[in-house]
């Protein structure tokens, strides 16, 4: 199976980086900057699963660059999305897929207009990780990937591609009910992200204290009822899973948004809280602990120096 990784930071990096240490055909489109330090350094990932140093990666600046590819692993911020869709337009027409990998549910929308439903599958990464100055992959936690149909006609890939990610130093988990899945990352990266971010700290620090510990289990209560009145019904027990997993965290872990923020970089809060609020609005649920996430981080989403 062809793949190609679209973005070679944290997620991409990570996840196509241990594709390649397994042996499969993987073709990394990445900007020129990012391909000169993999040319010069590797791609190096440092992780508590295994740490890994890839030289002579195959990569492509331009999708023209790329011959033949089946599956076309989307693995950039929300912000990049729309550039990306025109690069890899050429691919989808000579039949490749698209797996994305980003955080929200609006880009679904925004590829299957522009590409067609039928070369959008259902994707949903669980992994915590950071670039460092040095381009390493710094990865903590889980390292799961779970993707799905959601049309029929794309059972068989998903499928084909779950059995060959095995061979991976990775977690690749095939659903039948990916929505549900992409829902509930949804959920969990809204108040994760939304939270970590706002009070400049990471998880443990949130949970000991309890004023801000109760704000994250209203935004994920919140979206819980999002995504109900948009009729993905989540378990019951969603919000102490999620106290539960979050407890279970290496100390330290914090949200990418967070991190984007101590390093100046631009936040997705547009389309992670703004597209919830957009949601809602159109549902007609109040979710005011996240609007006022939203009102918080929205002045940073494109400020270059902040202080964390």
């Amino acid at each position: 199976m062809r793949i190609t990784v679209v973005g070679a930071g944290a997620v991409g990096g990570y996840f196509g980086g241990r594709m390649l240490e397994a042996g499969l055909d993987v073709t990394f489109m990445v900007r020129e900057k990012r391909a000169e330090q993999l040319r010069h350094k590797g791609l190096l990932i440092k992780s508590h699963h295994g740490d890994a140093s890839i030289q002579n990666v195959k990569m492509a600046v331009h999708a023209e660059e790329i011959v033949a590819c089946d599956v076309v692993i989307i693995a950039v911020k929300n912000y990049h999305l729309e550039q990306v869709i025109e690069q890899i337009r050429s691919l989808v027409n000579k039949g490749a897929k698209v797996l994305p990998l980003l955080n929200g549910v609006e880009h679904f929308e925004l590829l299957q207009q522009a590409l067609g439903k039928e070369a959008v599958m259902g994707g949903v990464s669980q992994v915590i990780a950071t670039l460092d100055s040095d381009g390493r992959i710094i990865q903590i936690g889980p390292h799961d990937m779970m993707i799905g149909a959601l049309q029929p006609s794309q059972e068989q890939l998903c499928l084909q591609l779950d059995k060959a990610l095995t061979v991976a130093n990775m977690r690749c988990l095939y659903k039948e009910n990916i929505t549900l899945e992409i829902w509930l990352k949804y959920a969990f990266i809204a108040a994760f992200s939304g939270v970590t971010t706002a009070a400049r700290l990471e998880i443990h620090d949130v949970l000991a204290t309890q004023p801000t510990q109760d704000v994250f289990r209203q935004v994920l209560t919140e979206m819980q009822m999002l995504a109900n009145a948009n009729e993905v019904q989540f378990p019951d027990n969603f919000v102490e899973f999620i106290f539960q997993r979050v407890r279970q965290l290496p100390k330290g872990s914090t949200s990418s948004m967070h991190q984007d923020l101590s390093k100046g970089l631009p936040l997705e809060v547009e389309s992670l809280h703004g597209g919830a609020l957009r949601l809602a609005s159109r549902l007609s649920v109040e979710i005011p602990a996240i609007k006022t996430l939203y009102g918080i981080i929205k002045p940073y989403e494109q400020v270059s120096a902040v202080v964390s």
